[in-house]
């Protein structure tokens, strides 16, 4: 849920609408819709109010689109949109422009504002184009490069949620010959330390159970096929055990993502992309989460992309983008609960 009747005047969850002509303006019209009747408050979308009224006419929606500004309380049963751009009717879906690049840059920025002035509570996104942010003059890999640079975070970090598996990444968005050498003791000792106090902080696990998983084949079979775990990886999982975390590892990649799922860990802090995003995603591929840590903002994102062969086709699933605004109203709480217990102290 998104708010209850209890704090209707709390500050609403933003939602970005993603890139213009994929399938965010779709998700989000058919999310609200399904949580209509379970939810006091709806949240607020950043976009554009015009690409999302000829969306709701497609999918024979009938949700009003209402005009929200800052410090306004939402319109329950209608899409409230601070809209900031007007692109007019001749998108094509699927076919993103430098135009709809710079108007997706532009709904992060704006949205991202607001939630450190107060104006929303957190921030849930909708996919983008990385190719037409580019496009569009932003100069970001991607949403979570662009976030930490929006909130002038040094130290952030991207994981994947879901109920039986989460997932954070020492390296991301690099080409694979280039992992091993992004693979030092520093960033993975670092990695372990921003998942454990995301765990603790944000999802409220008082004495995280971390798992390391290792690089190479094996974990590396002492030596036979790869030296990082002996020379890098080992040694940051003992300084971090003597940083006081409940860490162990590294494990073979091939098993650790099993024994984290069955229960014994609440993480794993994986080496590279497609090594935790692909067990995440066999598991988790309609409900998972990514989620930015390290920000001093909440911010959470569906976990698949633009999906422009389906853009407008209204084949479009918002199990994620439900899920990523549940989360995120979670972290809000317990962020909250932890505020005001230091507040006590």
């Amino acid at each position: 849920m998104v708010q209850t009747v209890a704090d209707v005047t709390s500050p609403p969850l933003g939602i970005t609408m993603g890139c213009p002509v994929g399938i965010g303006p779709e998700i989000i019209l058919r999310f609200l819709s399904q949580v209509g009747a379970q939810t006091a408050s709806w949240p607020v979308v950043i976009g554009d109010a015009g690409v999302l009224r000829r969306c709701a006419e497609a999918l024979k929606l009938g949700l009003r689109v209402v005009d929200w500004q800052p410090g306004m309380v939402c319109q329950p049963q209608a899409l409230n949109v601070f809209s900031l751009s007007d692109l007019g009717g001749g998108l094509c879906w699927g076919n993103p422009t430098a135009e709809t690049g710079r108007a997706m840059g532009r709904y992060i920025e704006e949205a991202v504002r607001l939630v450190r002035q107060g104006q929303l509570a957190g921030l849930v996104t909708c996919p983008i184009s990385k190719a037409a942010l580019r496009a569009g003059g932003y100069r970001f890999p991607g949403h979570t490069e662009m976030l930490a640079d929006l909130c002038q975070a040094g130290d952030f970090a991207m994981m994947m949620a879901g109920a039986k598996l989460k997932v954070t990444l020492v390296s991301i968005h690099q080409p694979l010959a280039e992992v091993p050498g992004a693979i030092t003791q520093e960033a993975v000792l670092r990695m372990i330390g921003i998942t454990g106090r995301a765990l603790r902080d944000d999802f409220g696990v008082l004495e995280p159970r971390l798992a390391v998983a290792g690089l190479n084949p094996h974990a590396g079979e002492g030596g036979m096929f790869g030296d990082e775990e002996q020379r890098v990886i080992a040694p940051a999982v003992a300084a971090g055990r003597r940083g006081g975390w409940l860490v162990e590892g590294p494990f073979p990649p091939d098993t650790v993502f099993h024994k984290a799922a069955a229960g014994r860990f609440d993480a794993v802090v994986c080496m590279y992309h497609d090594q935790g995003l692909i067990p995440f995603k066999l598991l988790h591929f309609s409900d998972g989460v990514n989620v930015t840590l390290g920000l001093p903002i909440v911010r959470t994102s569906v976990d698949h992309g633009t999906a422009y062969d389906i853009a407008g086709k209204g084949l479009a699933d918002p199990s994620s983008l439900a899920a990523a605004v549940r989360m995120a109203g979670t972290i809000v709480a317990n962020r909250q609960k932890l505020s005001a217990a230091r507040c006590t102290l």
